[in-house]
């Protein structure tokens, strides 16, 4: 009975793992990347609300300003150099500053004066953009494409003489084969606003025209009320004598020939490079015809940190010269010898070692106050006097001496008593700083040391090396006259 039984559980074992097979063949592939990779760092009423000012830029110019704005640092730097040289526009501005170690995007965007106005009046809007076209790429692009539609629903995006307005609709997705018990059926159509793209180009592809526009009211009825689009006004130097088209105003069109090199990639969600343009406009930075797509740099970041977790592992350890910084440091094992071989010598010394941190200073000052002393590490606690001690120590002793003689001996014996090195094991030995907070045992010494000296300096010892010995006179008495009255 048992080996028919055993046939039977492994022809089941097998049909099962047939159907597992079977059905992992019929699901999609699970995404590897973890849940907190995933989620997203601006929900769609921040991302509609941040991208609304430039959602109708040109779609070469938007992809220069979102590449910019990954490196919000050199941005601030670019608005500066701007304002110093407000008439810098267009091909010839961008070479002025080929020289800086700005990112080529954010070099770009010097072309565009008028650009650069609008990005300075809010540093903080400018890195999040950066930050969500750097952890959600497909939902600012999307997001650029659900607010151009509003504005198109809403009769302000047309094409004209600045500007052509194209609908390219999206490619169609193969129809999903309809299951045997629905009848047939198939889905409802996708809304149009998913299945096409609104692509704005230049009229004059040498030719940039800047619009500006007020984002509560071009967009028609915003749909979040909570979370209205803010408006940074331009300045009115680049727009003097302005065109209103449908709701979007034009000034003075930017002529440039290499400055915008990058364009949007509506498909795949990223920005493309027209590598010759680049290249003509970067010369000391060229890139071959492989790098036709934008990949950030995080060595122009200049210290700005990444808001989500999964741009800091992709872009937080990739600095140059990551691997040498410990070596820069000192953090090499000839210098750990060396400081294990200084210890070691100190602990034999019975000297008391450095601390090795802030926090270990702290606690060894600490804890020397718990136990009466000042907390000088390069001396002992029990041979530090107290503040208190010395402001009552002078009013006591002039008490003792003038009760009696018994007390003065006393409080001298006691001064000495202080005065005596403490044989504390923690304390410092043969230390020059020792004793330099106690006042009474610096007098005793400089006391000793004077008497010394004058001992160096008696009659005797000068007439024992030979020297002429020249005493002084006897003071004058008073009242004149040598003799005693």
């Amino acid at each position: 009975m048992r080996m028919p039984l055993l046939c039977v559980l492994s022809v089941v074992l097998c049909l099962n793992g047939v159907a597992s097979q079977a059905l992992a063949e019929d699901l999609p592939a699970p995404d590897p990347a973890p849940a907190e990779a995933r989620q997203a760092v601006f929900n769609q009423e921040q991302l509609d609300q941040m991208l609304a000012p430039i959602a109708l830029y040109p779609d070469p110019l938007l992809a220069q300003v979102l590449m910019a704005s990954t490196y919000p640092g050199e941005v601030t730097e670019a608005v500066a150099w701007s304002k110093a040289n407000p008439k810098a526009q267009g091909d010839d501005a961008v070479k002025q500053v080929a020289k800086q170690t700005w990112d080529p995007s954010v070099q770009s965007l010097v072309a565009f004066p008028q650009v650069l106005v609008v990005l300075g009046q809010d540093p903080v809007w400018v890195q999040r953009l950066g930050d969500a076209f750097l952890a959600q790429p497909d939902d600012v692009m999307a997001g650029v494409q659900r607010l151009r539609h509003q504005a198109q629903a809403a009769g302000n995006l047309t094409s004209n003489q600045y500007q052509n307005v194209t609908v390219q609709a999206a490619p169609a997705a193969a129809p999903a084969a309809a299951p045997a018990s629905s009848g047939g059926s198939q889905s409802a159509p996708a809304s149009s606003s998913s299945t096409s793209t609104i692509i704005i180009q230049p009229a004059d592809p040498q030719v940039v025209y800047v619009p500006t526009y007020n984002p509560t009211t071009t967009y028609g009825t915003w749909a979040y009320p909570a979370s209205p689009p803010v408006y940074y006004p331009p300045s009115p130097m680049y727009y003097a004598g302005t065109a209103l088209m449908a709701g979007l105003a034009f000034g003075a069109g930017v002529a440039i020939i290499d400055s915008v090199w990058g364009d949007c990639d509506w498909n795949n969600g990223d920005v493309d490079i027209d590598v010759n343009r680049y290249n003509n406009i970067n010369g000391n930075n060229r890139i071959t015809n492989n790098q036709n797509k934008w990949q950030h740099n995080p060595a122009h970041r200049d210290g700005v940190p990444y808001r989500d977790n999964r741009s800091r592992q992709q872009y937080g350890r990739q600095l140059d010269g990551a691997s040498q910084r410990a070596a820069f440091r000192g953090d090499d094992a000839q210098r750990a010898q060396a400081r294990d071989r200084a210890r070691s010598s100190m602990d034999r010394a019975g000297i008391e070692r450095p601390a090795t941190s802030n926090r270990e200073a702290r606690d060894s000052a600490r804890q020397a106050r718990a136990e009466g002393g000042v907390g000088n590490r390069m001396q002992g606690a029990n041979n530090t006097a107290r503040p208190a001690d010395r402001r009552t120590e002078p009013r006591n002793t002039r008490e003792n001496t003038r009760d009696n003689p018994r007390r003065q001996g006393e409080g001298q014996a006691r001064q000495a008593a202080q005065n005596r090195p403490s044989n504390t094991a923690g304390r410092a030995r043969n230390n020059a700083f020792d004793g330099v907070r106690s006042p009474s045992r610096t007098t005793a010494q400089a006391n000793r040391g004077r008497t010394s000296q004058s001992f160096a300096q008696r009659p005797n010892a000068s007439r024992a090396a030979g020297h002429q010995i020249s005493r002084p006179s006897a003071p004058a008495r008073r009242g004149g006259g040598g003799g005693r009255r």
